[in-house]
């Protein structure tokens, strides 16, 4: 036989040196290794792994030639990376995988812990991003605003709307912080309405992250009194071009992203939403009237680095908010028929890194809102405007190793101006029942100090702000301490602090207002407790105490019995800071922060919270918030809320007999809603195709079909007899819903 013959058979016989890869996945915001994600080499789809609980895989027995990795887990950013193999070469991997409402990046995002916030300076902080935003936003919404009333602590009642209370006060005295910029009014929502559901106006896949101050903030937030919710834009792809379509039974939107310029120092980012909900809503609410509104928004944002260590960004948000309900039967003459609400808000910012250990960032941001709202007979019901401009700076100035000064100034401008009308025939002249008119600057000035010692066992902050506001010529001075002590796995965080808000203009320039209204002043007090089981387990126990005064208030606004004898309110009664009162209690909660499998927390709420007197409206004295996610496969998660609360007052002067027929009655807030209760249930399902991702959201929404109600009105009243009746609207049945996103 030929030599020749003979090499070639041997040859085949002999296999061709063999190649393995390996690598670890991990998490970008933090770097933990995920588990459970779906590895493949592509060509041949025989050669499929996953990660094992360290986040590590390996593929063994590859020939020599090109390849392509593709990294692959739903709630995450699909991954394909090319590589080529050399006969017998073994090649390792570090891939950094990030969460689907975040922006690509291939570098983790340096962290302290899950816990940790990136300033320490708030003994009261809760934080919320990628993933548990999505999941906790639901399908049927899709509203981040909305994933915060899923945190420890935070209730709502209110299926319709997206704005939730904390420790018993309402949401006008909690701040909402939008890249450094204290935002009035971000809603989808009606103005001069008095009941009425809102959405936030921003796009929760636009949200890096949002931190929650539930008391005793650092003096760097100004003009709010009871929190803030300070919120986080993300920037877009500096990597390549994608995009990403959503669509559910209720909105539909667009994600577009990418680099810019060649040398990709900069990227941008738009997104564009449309909302259905207002004919869903439309059909499952148990009034025949009820308002139900349309939106839709545009969002932009645009980064770029003219140097290493200056960095300009500009963020643009256009919404609105209509209602058409002139096809609805039986409406009155002082009836809503149709309205609009136009929110607009620009921000120009810019970073400066002059040296390592100073970081100065400045803002210059112009924001509008107008409404209109007409009657059947379109007939002017009311209307509004408001507009600001806001500039500030704030600095960071780590001038020793054991702490940093960081300073601020800022300047707002303030334009309001609005009226309410009210009709008594389609040929009479309007009777205002309310008008106002007027501008005025807000400035405002902060310093702070941090100190780290003891091997940063032992934290300290303290901060002071000065306020000023021309239209009163009115000035507060707001200090603030906290302070945080860690001995091994326990830490201990104090807190204390005074605060001042501001009326609105509408107030200072109406009527029913008027000069001479003063700021509302809280102080806060904090002590918690944490025990860390576990490096991403807690449990939290906090008590908190804060004492309001001088709090805007209307006292002859409702009837009541007086001595027997019904009270009837005057037409237009007058605001007074006539209001002193506290919200104190205790919250405990587990708490687990993982990107693998199990995430969520279980939480437990008492409080009481007290108005001169008499119950605040938003005072409730139970209330259970639970949030579950897990990673069942590397296609499949599943995640679950639940909500419960005591019940809210019934605002009012009411008592009801055994009958169950209201009443008017001589102290306020003794009746209270049912309790609210609420499941939700959430599968995400995801699989890519070649370039493309696809992942199938399925909701079902109050899972147990709890029927909950939410207070609507007290309606007219017997001037001889007291007898009354209360309006109180359902909220959501059992309501399946179902949603797709096309990424790629």
């Amino acid at each position: 036989m030929d030599l020749r013959i003979l090499a070639a058979v041997f040859c085949a016989a002999v296999p061709a040196p063999a190649a393995t890869i390996s690598g670890t996945v991990v998490d970008a915001r933090g770097g933990e290794p995920l588990a459970n994600v779906a590895v493949r080499i592509e060509p041949g789809s025989e050669r499929r792994t996953r990660t094992d609980a360290s986040g590590k895989f390996q593929v063994q027995d590859l020939p020599e030639g090109d390849y392509s990795l593709s990294i692959e887990t739903v709630g995450y950013h699909t991954l394909k990376r090319p590589f080529h193999l050399a006969a017998d070469q073994t090649q390792a991997f570090e891939i950094v995988l990030s969460a689907d409402s975040l922006r690509r990046t291939d570098h983790v995002e340096v962290s302290a812990g899950p816990f940790e916030t990136a300033r320490q300076d708030s003994p009261s902080t809760l934080t919320l991003a990628g993933n548990d935003v999505k999941n906790l936003g639901s399908v049927l919404a899709d509203d981040p605003l909305r994933a915060v009333q899923g945190l420890p602590g935070v209730t709502s009642d209110n299926d319709f709307d997206a704005r939730f209370s904390i420790r018993g006060a309402d949401f006008s005295r909690v701040g909402l912080y939008l890249d450094d910029i204290l935002l009035h009014e971000p809603f989808h929502m009606i103005q001069g309405q008095t009941v009425t559901g809102s959405g936030a106006a921003f796009n929760g896949d636009m949200v890096q992250d949002m931190e929650l101050h539930e008391g005793a903030f650092p003096q760097r937030f100004g003009d709010r009194s009871a929190g803030i919710l300070d919120v986080h834009t993300r920037e877009g792809s500096r990597d390549a071009f994608s995009f990403r379509v959503e669509a559910s039974l209720s909105n539909a939107g667009l994600i577009v992203e990418g680099p810019l310029g060649r040398r990709k120092r900069g990227s941008w980012l738009v997104g564009t939403r449309k909302s259905y909900l207002q004919y869903l809503v439309s059909q499952l609410s148990s009034t025949e009237n009820a308002l139900v509104f349309g939106i839709e928004d545009l969002q932009a944002r645009f980064t770029y680095d003219i140097t290493p260590r200056n960095n300009v960004s500009f963020y643009l948000l256009e919404s609105y908010s209509t209602v058409n309900r002139n096809n609805t039967p039986n409406l009155g003459i002082n009836s809503l028929g149709t309205a609009g609400y136009n929110y607009t808000l620009a921000n120009l910012g810019w970073r400066f890194t002059p040296t390592d250990k100073l970081a100065v960032v400045s803002h210059a941001a112009w924001m509008r809102e107008k409404f209109d709202n007409l009657n059947p007979t379109k007939l002017l019901l009311g209307n509004g405007f408001y507009g600001e401009w806001v500039v500030n700076s704030n600095a960071s100035w780590s001038w020793t190793d054991a702490g940093a000064l960081d300073f601020g100034i800022s300047s707002r401008r303030l334009r309001d101006e609005g009226l309410t009308a009210q009709y008594q025939t389609v040929v009479t002249a309007p009777r205002l029942l309310d008008r106002f008119n007027g501008t005025g600057v807000l400035t405002g000035a902060y310093v702070s100090q941090s100190w780290t010692g003891w091997s940063g066992r032992i934290h300290l902050t303290g901060s002071i702000r000065e306020d000023h506001q021309s239209l009163e010529a009115i000035s507060t001075t707001a200090p603030q301490v906290s302070a945080a002590f860690v001995f091994g796995a326990t830490r201990i965080q104090l807190g204390w602090g005074q605060y001042a808000q501001f009326p609105e203009l509408s107030y200072l320039t109406s009527p029913l207002g008027g000069h001479g209204l003063l700021p509302l002043r809280s102080n806060h007090e904090i002590a918690a407790i944490e025990q860390r089981l576990t490096a991403r387990t807690r449990l939290r126990l906090e008590l908190y105490n804060r004492a309001d005064r001088d709090i805007l208030y209307q006292p002859l606004y409702d009837p009541r019995l007086v001595k027997g004898l019904v009270f009837v309110p005057p037409l237009n009664p007058p605001y007074t800071n006539s209001l002193r009162g506290y919200g104190r209690g205790a919250e405990i909660f587990l708490q687990r922060s993982s990107a693998n499998r199990f995430t969520g927390w279980i939480s437990y709420a008492y409080g009481h919270a007290e108005m001169s007197g008499f119950p605040s409206d938003y005072d409730q004295k139970h209330s259970v918030n639970v949030y579950g996610s897990y990673r069942l496969r590397p296609s499949l998660n599943v995640s679950l809320r639940s909500t419960y609360g005591s019940g809210f007052p019934i605002p009012g002067y009411l008592t009801q007999n055994a009958a169950g027929v209201y009443f008017l009655g001589p102290s306020k807030n003794q009746l209270r809603i049912p309790y609210y209760q609420r499941t939700d249930l959430r599968i995400n399902k995801a699989w890519t195709r070649g370039k493309s991702k696809f992942t199938l959201y399925g909701e079902v929404v109050n899972l147990t079909n709890r029927t909950n109600y939410v207070f609507d009105s007290v309606n007219g009243y017997n001037t001889k007899t007291g007898q009354t009746s209360v309006s109180l609207d359902t909220m959501f049945p059992i309501l399946p819903s179902v949603g797709v996103l096309i990424e790629r």
